[in-house]
Parts: structure tokens; sequence; C-alpha cells
């Protein structure tokens, strides 16, 4: 079948790579200059995989497939691009997300390791004493490497057969007859198009604006008070510093810095290509979210920020859209990129057994 995909981030690549896989004649656009796209939301140097997830989610169920999936792309690709340090959890309040996490690994049966304050600060000198209320660490998470990642798969896609093109904005897509329109003029046909076009899916489909919503965001690297560098270096990635604060930090890993991100420093935009530049400041109030539990953090430097655009669904779950020829598939809503791989494999055998209602209650982790 010949199938076009719109989209060079981790949904468009490893779709691209399941479908070469499964016998398929792959074309796959991109619209930046380079794969992986700086300004795609999966085109930064790093992101969490982690196990955990609140019980009702229904998505701490599907990690195992996500790391089978990531496992058969490391085999493929000859390199592993999962740094497997695992994740800690802090505390600061009752029912924050952190305890909520917490419920969900014990609810999976996942064995944690719970630290009372004074144990966590032992172990991770960075803690600030008397912040939180207890710590969790799980072995069962890490980073992964997008760019490693997004660069392998690209090599792999054009070494077994498929056209990967870059510089390859897509303006229009028929959906009835698999059209798609480039912004030099050029159009391209196929049998099914895929798009995987993150948060210019809108751009593409504004009939989907009712379901997704896109946000710009931010993240700050940082480099960390030169007597704690060696305790981040061993640290595992924090997924939750507790309270109210949705946050998240990747220690150096890969070859990156170390990375603060918060869900608490996203504004909705109708554009995902509006005020890309960081703004004065940006990255020392992302910074300073973090405090507490995190101490002394006025001495964390700001090294760079970098600007990301997401989609988002009200309640958070991935998306599938079918139209015509056209499948579209969003699956961000910020935490999607561990599923990328899964995702891939996913809606490649969509494509080839016309299952897109099996597809959509897997991306929605609708287990029941």
């Amino acid at each position: 079948m010949n199938i076009i995909v719109v989209g060079a981030g981790i949904a468009g690549l490893s779709t691209a790579w399941s479908l070469v896989k499964a016998g398929h004649s792959v074309t796959l656009l991109e619209q930046g200059a380079t794969i992986p796209n700086p300004l795609a939301a999966s085109g930064d140097h790093h992101r969490i995989i982690r196990r955990a997830y609140r019980a009702s989610t229904g998505y701490g169920a599907l990690i195992t497939e996500a790391y089978d999936a990531w496992s058969e792309m490391w085999g493929d690709l000859g390199e592993n691009h999962l740094d497997p340090r695992g994740f800690l959890c802090v505390s600061r309040e009752p029912g924050d997300e952190a305890e909520e996490y917490r419920e969900g690994m014990e609810a999976g049966g996942w064995p944690i390791d719970l630290l009372d304050p004074d144990a966590a600060v032992k172990r991770w000198p960075f803690l600030a004493p008397g912040s939180f209320r207890y710590a969790y660490f799980s072995a069962d998470g890490g980073a992964l490497h997008c760019r490693r990642i997004a660069t392998g798969l690209a090599a792999w896609l054009r070494a077994h057969g498929a056209n990967v093109y870059e510089n390859s904005k897509v303006t229009a897509i028929d959906a009835d007859s698999g059209r798609v329109e480039l912004v030099s003029g050029e159009t391209l046909q196929a049998y099914r198009v895929v798009v995987a076009a993150g948060a210019w899916v809108l751009k593409l489909f504004p009939e989907l604006s009712g379901e997704l919503k896109t946000y710009r965001t931010a993240l700050a690297y940082v480099e960390p008070p030169a007597d704690l560098k060696a305790a981040w270096e061993a640290a595992p990635v924090i997924l939750d510093v507790g309270g109210k604060t949705d946050g998240y930090m990747i220690p150096p890993s890969g070859g990156a810095g170390m990375k603060f991100g918060s869900g608490l420093h996203k504004v909705p935009t109708s554009d995902a290509d509006w005020n890309r530049e960081p703004v004065e400041g940006e990255g020392e109030a992302i910074r300073d979210l973090f405090s507490p539990p995190i101490a002394r953090i006025q001495e964390y430097r700001v090294t760079e920020v970098v600007t990301c655009a997401y989609t988002f669904t009200a309640d958070e779950r991935f998306l599938a859209h079918e139209t015509g020829r056209v499948l579209v598939v969003s699956a961000c809503s910020g935490h999607g990129y561990k599923f990328g791989a899964a995702v891939g494999r996913r809606v490649a055998a969509a494509v080839g057994d016309g299952d897109t209602a099996g597809l959509k209650r897997w991306l929605r982790a609708d287990l029941g």
C-alpha cells in the first residue's frame, strides 16, 4: 500500500518505521529543515518514560507495551536510546499528584522504595529538609534520548527504502483523494495519508479545534551548584515535586544538560508558531517553581530556554480521527512521547487492518 506520513516527530517516525516493516511503500514529509525538528514537541534532547499514572487513567497498564515497542526499535536501530535511571516523586501535600501516582503504582502492583524526608535528603542532597512529607523511588523509568532516536529512525527509514523529505511543509490535504499539497506547489498522492503533525495539525484540520487545543510552553536548562553536580549526575528523573507544582526534572543524560519543565508554565495559543522566542526572565521563573522541594534554587544557573508547542485534549488522552483516506493521530497531551514506538505500531496495524475503532480505544486507554 502506498502511504504518506505527514510529520516526523516521534509518532510520525514510529508509524513510518512500522509501516515499512509491514511491507508498505512509505513517504515521510517533515516541514522542518532537519529531522528532528527542534521546534517540534519531540525535538528536544530528552523526555521521561515512567510507569506511574493515576490508577483511573488506564495509561499505566499500557507502559509494558510501550517498553516492548522500544525494545523492538532498539533492535532495529542497533542502539538503545533509553537511560534507565528510574524516577523519583516527592509528596508535599495530602492528595497531591505525587501521591496519586503512588496510589497508581500500588494499585498496579509495581514496587516502590518509600523514604521518609531524612532518608530522602541523605540519598538525594539536593532536596530541602523539612519541605516535603515523603519521597519514593521506582527503578521502572528513565530518560529517552529524543534527538538520537529521531536521527536513528530517519537513517533507518532511508536505508530501508522509505522516501524521507525535509523542508516539505504540507499546506492542504484532500481527504477524499489522498492528495497532499506542499508549500512549494508540488502535490503527492497516496492510498492512505497518516497525519501526525503535532501542534500543527489544526492548521490542516481546523475542524478538530473542538477536541484539540494548542499550548505554548517553555523548558529551562540549568546548571546546578558545583557541590551538587555529582548527586544530580547519579539522580533519577524527578517525575513530580508535589504540592501544586506540576513540574518535572531530568538530570544530565545522553550528553544533554539538566532540564526543568512545568505544566504551570504554558499558555493557550491558536498558532503553533506563535511566540517561539524565549521571554526575558522566563527560565528563572520556571526554575523558581521548584523551590520547595529543591534546596538552594537561586544557585541553579539557567543556561538555555527552549519553547515547545503541544496539543492537548481536555482529558489529556490521545486522539485519532478518520476522514476519507486520512487518519489523523494526536498522541500528545504532554505525556505522549513515552508511548511513541507503541503508537507507531498501533497506527500501522490500524492502517493495515482497518480497525480504526480499536486504535481509538487503545489511544484513549479504554481497557474495559
